[in-house]
């Protein structure tokens, strides 16, 4: 009986992930190419997200093979992904060295769950002279408003590879995530 029921369950388990794997073969397939393009290749938003932090607020993607969606190849590189807005629908901008080098589609937005950077982002062993230097500068941040900044956004990125050359990609950036999928060979 226990064998069964064990059966049952596994073959549920198949059935749903091979359910979903083909249904984020559809959304691929349904997926249009970007019909659009920056000037210059510069990000627009891009002075409005850097302006209040040090560095670059983006995930870093380190790509060591080509990727492909639908015409276009991603060769391999450095690139910063940025999350876009275009026309009512959402879009990943592949940036190397300041220019957008591709734009990819996102087929799904959402909020990202609650206490999910905190589980998952890994928290810095401080110094005690380094954490006396942090509370002075958050002491000095509440009663000097011209020193105030804001933090730049937490993000995270995940890369999950899927059966049939496929790889699903995942950006949170923020409150958000956003999802991509694409192809490790060309068709």
């Amino acid at each position: 009986m226990k064998k069964i029921i064990l059966i049952l369950v596994l073959s549920l388990f198949a059935t749903s992930v091979f359910a979903e794997e083909s249904s984020l073969e559809q959304v691929y397939r349904d997926l249009e190419p970007a019909d659009f393009s920056y000037v210059h290749d510069i990000d627009p938003g891009e002075m409005y997200d850097t302006q209040n932090t040090s560095w670059s607020p983006y995930p870093l993607f380190r790509l060591t093979s080509p990727l492909y969606f639908k015409k276009t190849t991603i060769e391999p590189g450095y690139y910063l992904l940025t999350p876009r807005e275009h026309k009512g629908s959402w879009y990943i901008l592949f940036k190397e060295a300041g220019r957008i080098r591709y734009i990819i589609p996102a087929y799904n937005r959402e909020m990202v769950p609650m206490g999910f950077y905190d589980e998952n982002l890994p928290k810095p062993k401080l110094t005690p002279s380094q954490k006396f230097h942090i509370k002075f500068y958050d002491f000095v941040g509440k009663h000097v408003k011209s020193s105030q900044r804001k933090p730049a956004p937490n993000t995270y990125l995940e890369a999950t590879d899927l059966d049939n050359n496929f790889i699903s990609i995942v950006i949170y950036w923020g409150n958000y995530r956003y999802y991509m999928i694409l192809r490790t060979i060309a068709l």
